[in-house]
């Protein structure tokens, strides 16, 4: 289990024996050595991430060769390919000194192994993510060294020579071993590996019988097992595709035999585990990356991301009780396991996810901590009866490198773009191409970031896509939420020292006026008015640290949530694709249910950039978290027509005035207590039809899981 890239599926058959072994010993190694390097060793980062890279560019090698099936002759080609990926890294090492000694000037082997190495990995990044990236790296590097400087207009870019790009591209800390490919070697590779020992030890059946044992008997209980146990599973794997082929296998027929269609089914899967990816505290690569953008402790950050997350799977959970409640469906699950048994014989299994909690809020960086947690799976074996040995062991640490092969070749190929986009300006140009086309509008700018996170997501894995997003267009985003919170601050005269100092700049009145707060419009004509400079000085010592804080998490959490909608958005929704496999429904149809259960992607963003769900105290989060809950619930019943029983069309416009009530930003308690109340009256309104209905004892056809039709009753 691990947050293996999406479009990456490694062959492992028809592997000759031999090659099978060498990739199982290798990749124990590979897992050592970077257990090794991210706890014991004193190696210089730039060499461990090019390490990373020569490691695994030998699995990818081997795991994923140019032809699927062939002779031992084309592993030995293949693992000729993947040896020059690890002399290239070794080359980097070895004459990283030499380069600097002689003013960083090419010698003929420097252009080789530069532009070798970065040929390789655009070959291995095409054979586990198709060909969307390397065009981008392609495009990307040739714009920087050439095409750029025909250009005109904002996209401009006078060129580079090729020395210096290769330099960059290869040997320097900003290109393939920037801080992209640093993030995967330490990480995102050791809590994979700690997914890995998880799953190994037996977590996995575990988390699915927590939640068959919390969720299987209510209304739709197999439809709720499939929602918390993938947000339980997701916290741990990571990926989308992962968790809804482990948890998947499990549920959907479940979900099948308790009456739901197969397509409802899988939907509500794929729907579920791409939630895996909100959840703390793995979040996929996408909190590391977060973490090293934003310079947030990463404790911090999965502290943040957690109420949305929340929010997300309520959602998710909101469609499965209405489906249940519409047809009349219960739970076939007649084995679900007593509360107090399953923790007497798998409270063992919660004890690594509690020590890493706890490391993490202790204060040690999420590299030790997931290795100290590594050792507590292993420890937390010993008193189940199926303790790890060391073949188990051997086999875990082998499996977290084969699952972290694709997403380390990608992350270190996105360097090389993510190198160009900072090196050539071209971020800040198109963050000022946002503005530029949202008129200053939060709501239109997350609205451009939405599409273009949908179209970059049918191409990229979503940690890519949010790696790209991140880069260009966070800034924008950054930029309109802390002027709001600046709005904010002005009208309610909370403008530090500081902040009102920059403001006698423009005129010695202004500061005594502020201190008194200003009226909405007089803030924003003055908002207006002000220099780029002063506005910029106003916001950096006006503010709260806190709140500049909070403003550019709010930023990043924005996009990485809409980068998730990829996996349930047709015509490319690999997740939902691969819950259609299990549950052998139609693969578009399937798409498109998770992409309707999956709204809560485009809901919980809003939220975060108008209100304090991830930037207010803790009584403000939870505020707004309670009101969320009541909010989306509302909003879902009128996708759906239908709460405890059918909605009229009055009703629906009451529930749809509901959700306003209690989503709009910057919202009343009283008006968020009157949403709350008019849900309720809703709800019990439509509960008496329901029961009519049910007790003169009227059927409706319902799909079964076989395709044909019986009758249910409501």
């Amino acid at each position: 289990m691990g947050a293996e890239s999406e479009h990456n599926s490694p062959v492992a058959d028809a592997q000759p024996p031999l090659v099978g072994k060498f990739i199982y010993g290798f990749g124990v190694l590979v897992a050592l050595l970077h257990i090794y390097f991210n706890t014991l060793g004193t190696l210089s980062e730039l060499w461990v991430s090019a390490l990373h890279f020569g490691l695994f560019g030998v699995l990818c090698a081997l795991l994923c060769p140019l032809a699927r099936r062939g002779k031992p002759a084309n592993y030995l080609l293949n693992g000729a390919l993947g040896l020059l990926a690890l002399l290239c890294a070794g080359y980097l090492i070895l004459n990283e000194a030499a380069l600097y000694d002689r003013g960083v000037v090419f010698t003929g082997a420097d252009w080789l192994i530069s532009g070798l190495a970065i040929l390789i990995v655009i070959e291995f990044t095409r054979r586990t993510t198709g060909w969307l990236i390397p065009v981008l790296i392609v495009l990307a590097i040739t714009y920087m060294a050439w095409w750029g400087r025909y250009l005109s207009g904002v996209f401009a870019f006078p060129g580079l020579s090729w020395e210096t790009v290769l330099f960059r591209s290869f040997f320097s800390n900003e290109g393939m071993f920037g801080a992209i490919a640093r993030i995967s070697s330490t990480y995102v590779f050791m809590f994979i590996l700690f997914g890995a020992f998880l799953v190994k030890s037996g977590a996995g059946e575990f988390i699915i019988n927590l939640a068959r044992c919390v969720a299987g008997r209510l209304v739709g209980g197999p439809g709720l097992v499939a929602v918390f146990g993938s947000g339980l599973m997701g916290s741990i794997s990571g990926s989308a595709v992962a968790n809804t082929v482990s948890t998947g296998i499990v549920t959907i027929p479940l979900m099948k035999r308790s009456g739901f269609r197969a397509d409802f089914a899988a939907g509500i899967e794929a729907a579920s585990s791409t939630g895996g990816q909100l959840m703390p505290p793995v979040m996929g690569a996408g909190a590391f990356v977060m973490a090293s953008y934003t310079q947030v402790p990463y404790a911090e950050i999965i502290a943040v991301a957690l109420l949305p997350a929340l929010l997300y799977f309520l959602s998710v959970a909101a469609f499965v009780r209405i489906e249940a409640k519409r047809h009349g469906l219960g739970s076939v699950d007649q084995q679900v396991p007593r509360f107090t048994t399953l923790l007497r014989e798998g409270w063992h299994s919660l004890l690594p996810i509690a020590v890493l909690v706890a490391l993490l809020i202790y204060g040690f960086t999420p590299t030790y901590a997931a290795g100290l947690s590594i050792l507590a799976a292993i420890v937390a074996s010993w008193l189940s009866p199926r303790p790890l040995g060391l073949r188990d062991i051997l086999d875990a640490l082998a499996d977290g490198s084969r699952n972290m092969v694709s997403t380390a070749i990608l992350l270190i190929a996105v360097g090389l773009v993510i190198n160009v986009v900072t090196t050539t300006g071209i971020g800040n140009t198109f963050s000022l191409m946002i503005n530029e086309w949202s008129q200053g509008s939060l709501l239109i700018s997350i609205v451009l970031v939405a599409l273009a996170s949908l179209v970059i997501g049918m191409g990229l894995p979503v940690t890519a896509a949010y790696i790209v997003l991140g880069t260009l267009s966070a800034p924008a985003l950054y930029n309109l939420i802390v002027e709001m919170q600046l709005l904010d601050a002005l009208v309610r005269g909370e403008i530090a020292e500081g902040g009102r100092m920059a403001l006698m700049l423009v005129d010695a009145a202004l500061p005594e006026a502020v201190n008194q707060g200003l009226s909405e419009s007089r803030a924003q004509a003055l908002l207006a008015e002000l220099p780029l400079e002063v506005k910029g000085l106003l916001i950096e010592q006006g503010l709260q640290p806190a709140v500049i804080t909070g403003a550019l998490l709010s930023a990043h959490l924005i996009i990485f949530w809409l980068s998730q909608d990829s996996n349930v958005t047709p015509p490319v929704c690999l997740a939902a694709f691969a819950a259609a496999a299990i549950a052998h429904s139609r693969p578009m149809r399937t798409g498109f249910l998770s992409w309707r259960f999956a709204k809560g992607l485009y809901i919980v963003p809003l939220m975060i950039a108008y209100g304090p769900l991830t930037s207010g105290s803790w009584d403000q989060m939870l505020l707004a978290f309670a009101a969320g809950v009541f909010g989306i619930y509302a909003l879902v019943g009128v996708l759906e027509g239908y709460l405890e029983g059918p909605l009229r069309w009055w009703q629906r416009l009451v529930l749809l005035a509901a959700a306003g009530l209690l989503l709009w930003p910057g919202m009343h308690i009283g008006l968020n207590l009157l949403g709350t109340l008019l849900v309720g009256l809703v709800t019990g309104l439509s509960w008496q039809p329901f029961r009519s209905r049910e007790q003169t004892g009227e059927l409706e056809p319902v799909e079964n899981s076989e395709g044909s039709l019986s009758s249910v009753g409501r």
